[in-house]
């Protein structure tokens, strides 16, 4: 099943693929990876997800775990975390592929309702399991429906929402189940991730957040730290640092101006802060891709 799958996502990303690799496709939330050469270092906050790896490696770090995920696995994601990836294997005659999906809070409260599933204790964001054949099937499926365009909107809903139903059901279950419990402490928290990703660059008032998520101020610092593994001041200083990264990197904004744009009003304290988390100055890591580029 997974050669079958493979096969599948390498022809759509083959055709459809950015010049980063990646193919997003008709159906929202579903995208392909393309890569024909190891990668850099990818920092992100990830937002919950499902990533089959059909071929190739890929190693990712969140705080002090790390994981390697190899053909046939699948990296489940269900908190908005910071991780550090980096394809590890792949190469013009052996690509990497993967197929993403972002993970549906709803459809998956919908689901736990139907099938009876009780709330579990909060856990680790970050899990590695083999993919099972239900989800593989599931998402062969879907990739063969993007193949007739004017049936996606006929049945890709219903074939999403089996694919969660598969997910639920198999080895990821019992982590992926407390994302759809609606008063749950994860969503409380992901009401207040929603707030900050959106007003990132604003002044970080907690007693609003806290608010939002339905906590006392005390009670939202310890959970909020729980579900992201970081406090709300560092989610939004690591929010900061990789728009300001994508900044520099991507469409060649100097680094005070992406200190400002991001809402740093000390150039030098963002220096500090970029060196820390990105191991050179923002000025310096900005001189070394535009060489690795050239070299290139």
């Amino acid at each position: 099943m997974t050669d079958t799958l493979l096969k599948a996502v390498r022809r759509y990303a083959e055709v459809y693929a950015d010049p980063a690799g990646v193919a997003r496709t008709p159906i929202p939330g579903l995208t392909t990876i393309r890569a024909t050469a190891p990668s850099g270092l990818d920092y992100a906050i990830s937002r919950p997800l499902v990533c089959l790896v059909l071929q190739g490696t890929k190693h990712v770090t969140m705080g002090n775990r790390a994981f390697t995920f190899r053909a046939g696995d699948s990296l489940l994601i269900t908190a908005d975390v910071p991780t550090v990836s980096r394809i590890t294997r792949a190469s013009i005659a052996v690509p990497y592929f993967s197929l993403v999906l972002d993970l549906d809070p709803a459809v998956i409260a919908d689901l736990a309702v139907e099938m009876k599933a009780v709330p579990i204790a909060e856990g680790a964001p970050v899990h590695h399991e083999p993919t099972d054949a239900e989800v593989a099937d599931a998402a062969l499926r879907l990739i063969r429906l993007i193949e007739r365009p004017a049936s996606v909107p006929v049945l890709r809903t219903q074939l999403v929402r089996e694919m969660h139903y598969w997910l639920l059901s198999g080895r990821h279950g019992a982590a992926i189940r407390r994302l759809g419990w609606p008063d749950g402490h994860a969503q409380r928290v992901a009401r207040a991730v929603a707030v900050l990703r959106a007003e990132f660059t604003q002044p970080l008032r907690v007693a609003r957040l806290a608010a939002v998520a339905g906590m006392s101020p005390s009670s939202f610092h310890q959970h909020f730290r729980t579900v992201t593994s970081l406090s709300p001041l560092q989610f939004q200083k690591q929010l900061r640092l990789i728009e300001a990264r994508r900044l520099m990197l991507s469409d060649g904004v100097t680094s005070s101006s992406a200190a400002f744009a991001v809402g740093y009003e000390s150039v030098s304290q963002f220096t500090r802060e970029y060196g820390r988390m990105f191991g050179l100055p923002p000025v310096r890591e900005t001189k070394a891709a535009r060489g690795n580029t050239q070299a290139a």
